[in-house]
């Protein structure tokens, strides 16, 4: 990869949604060595938030961040279905490129811009944030710490109460919208973090909320041979489940509370502020000889992402989610759908680099 010129490093930020205001605006603004320069957006309302909120950003037509010889990094956070052609168009004008989960909507276009980005020699990394939520990083440290021995079933749920349908492009079934192309990415992330690559896929999807377009709950289980990891996404949860369970041949991590950085940031809260990151729920671990106690508590910081970006870019760093990584998963989110439409077990679309792709980082 051809690294970056100069610091800081330029970015012009597509998209000012929830996306791009909620996380990517505030995360790039947490990294010294990256400036945001320009906000893309063709929305009025959305350009005034942009000049009322970060007033020395320009705002500019995405033709015109994508073209911009000042600009360095391209960071696509706009609805699901542009995330590809947007993409293309950056690598394809030299630039290096960030894209919001989910990469892609197929394989095929996650393969092609790997196969680009490689021939352009330029970054290009996915926005897999929730790999540095407290939650994740707690129930990572017990693995690591070898607390639970190996890893034999795992249950990840996001799940959300949001019984009302809203008009909006998350929750039309447009092929785009959908609580597993919301939420399935960071679950399928997370359980390849932990577990590696699958062999199979089984999965169920649901419209439960009266006059649901998209899917909005969605039960998938990953098939390793030894082990089973079991993914719940839905809209109609108020309470009830951990976040993770993990069971082990030496013990077991329970973990119930959620990472608050989300609502931190949509609060105004900051990386650099008191309080950023906190978990006040303590993990639990299970003994293999039955003795119960609580774990430390970890503290989640996203802005490690954009810190992995910057150091990839000036000095030659690991890529925080290269783009090998990005194509295992939406080889798992493929499958899912399959395997719910046919009603089928489905097989992992992956030749052998690509599994060893994603386990190798």
């Amino acid at each position: 990869m051809t690294r970056a010129t100069r610091t800081p490093v330029r970015v012009a930020l597509i998209g000012y949604g929830l996306a791009g205001r909620v996380f990517h605006a505030p995360l790039i603004d947490a990294e010294p060595r990256l400036s945001l320069c320009m906000v893309a957006t063709r929305d009025p309302a959305r350009a005034e938030a942009v000049r009322t909120g970060l007033p020395q950003v320009d705002v500019v037509p995405p033709d015109v961040a994508l073209a911009h010889p000042d600009i360095d990094l391209v960071v696509v956070a706009s609805p699901h279905d542009s995330h590809a052609p947007l993409a293309r168009a950056a690598l394809d004008a030299g630039k290096h490129v960030v894209v919001d989960k989910p990469f892609t909507l197929s394989l095929a276009e996650a393969r092609e811009l790997r196969d680009l980005a490689t021939r352009q020699g330029r970054l290009l990394s996915v926005f897999q944030n929730r790999r540095w939520d407290s939650d994740f990083l707690a129930l990572r440290h017990a693995v690591e710490a070898g607390l639970i021995g190996r890893p034999l079933h795992l249950e990840s749920r996001f799940e959300r109460f949001r019984p009302e349908v809203r008009d909006r492009w998350r929750e039309r079934d447009d092929g785009a919208g959908g609580v597993w192309w919301d939420l399935g990415p960071h679950l399928v992330d997370q359980a390849l973090c932990l577990m590696g690559v699958p062999e199979q896929v089984q999965a169920s999807f649901a419209r439960q909320r009266e006059g649901a377009g998209a899917i909005d709950w969605a039960h998938v289980v990953l098939d390793f041979g030894h082990a089973r990891a079991i993914l719940q996404a839905g809209l109609m949860a108020a309470g009830g489940g951990p976040r993770f369970l993990l069971h082990g041949d030496r013990g077991s991590v329970v973990k119930h509370g959620s990472d608050l950085q989300e609502q931190q940031l949509a609060s105004g809260l900051r990386p650099d502020d008191t309080g950023w990151g906190t978990d006040p729920d303590a993990p639990i671990h299970f003994a293999g000889d039955g003795v119960r106690g609580a774990l430390p508590a970890v503290g989640g910081d996203q802005s490690r992402y954009y810190r992995g970006i910057a150091s990839a870019l000036l000095d030659g760093a690991r890529n925080p989610v290269p783009p090998g990584q990005a194509v295992a998963v939406m080889a798992v989110l493929e499958a899912a759908i399959a395997s719910a439409r046919d009603g089928r077990t489905a097989t992992l679309a992956l030749d052998t680099r690509e599994r060893q792709a994603f386990e190798s980082g």
